[in-house]
């Protein structure tokens, strides 16, 4: 039997992680880079990512770009292989949420949405397989949300690609799987990040939150670091297909 303390080593991985500059994207890629991995963060805020790469060390490289500008894939997917060569896990961390009420949401606002959410996820996870299939072996994380079965006010569009991201996990662990290459889901509760810092800056609305929950609070950036791990690492091998909500228990009651 290995060493089950091995088993979360990620020594020799390369990992990219989308929406790296800030909040659980920025944690993933710290919290992958503590565990061996040498990460590629990539997000569009130069100077976020500058404070990244130098918070990680040499382990940690970073790109500049719009993950959601489809013309640039295969490009975006030559700049994150620079570094390190080819990514071996891929997390994509980055969103946006609009928080457009149904009879307000805009054109604009929802493609921005499913674009960023659903749509980048897919073509950067297409782009990088070959590579992963040529080794036999992959890790994709993609992040799901409370909204992946649950329905908020303002959440819409939001909702959709998220829902989204459930099916789209599923498909792609059918499509590459056989491969070994997983596929898998991370779903976070209410977490302080840039994206709910609406949510936190409300004491009220955050109790409530809380309140929903069966641990009775919100998440800690700690909170994420196990289940990614697992999800990123050989701990997960027969796992694929499935969304992990790490959520304090909201979505159970």
């Amino acid at each position: 039997m290995d060493d089950p303390r091995t088993l979360f080593d990620l020594t020799g991985r390369v990992a990219c992680v989308t929406g790296a500059s800030s909040g659980l994207g920025r944690r993933v890629a710290l919290v992958l880079a503590s565990a061996g991995a040498r990460v590629v963060g990539v997000a569009r805020r130069r100077e976020a990512l500058d404070d990244l790469q130098a918070e990680g060390g040499d382990g940690v490289a970073t790109v500049a770009a719009n993950v959601a500008d489809r013309s640039r894939v295969l490009t975006l997917t030559k700049d994150v292989a620079a570094s390190f060569g080819p990514p071996d896990i891929i997390v994509h961390a980055a969103g946006i949420n609009t928080r457009e009420m149904a009879d307000g949401v805009s054109t604009e606002g929802w493609d921005k949405t499913l674009e960023l959410n659903l749509s980048a996820p897919f073509f950067l996870s297409q782009a990088m397989v070959p590579a992963m299939k040529e080794r036999g072996w992959g890790r994709i994380v993609n992040f799901a949300s409370l909204q992946t079965t649950r329905a908020f006010p303002g959440g819409i569009a939001y909702g959709a690609s998220k829902a989204g991201i459930g099916q789209l996990t599923r498909a792609m662990a059918e499509a590459w799987s056989v491969h070994g290459i997983t596929a898998n889901a991370i779903g976070p509760g209410f977490f302080p990040t840039e994206l709910t810092q609406a949510v936190f800056d409300d004491p009220d609305r955050a109790s409530r939150n809380a309140a929903q929950t069966c641990m009775n609070r919100n998440g800690r950036m700690e909170d994420i670091d196990g289940p990614i791990l697992f999800l990123c690492s050989r701990a997960s091998d027969y796992v694929t297909g499935q969304v992990l909500m790490v959520d304090g228990g909201f979505t159970a009651k």
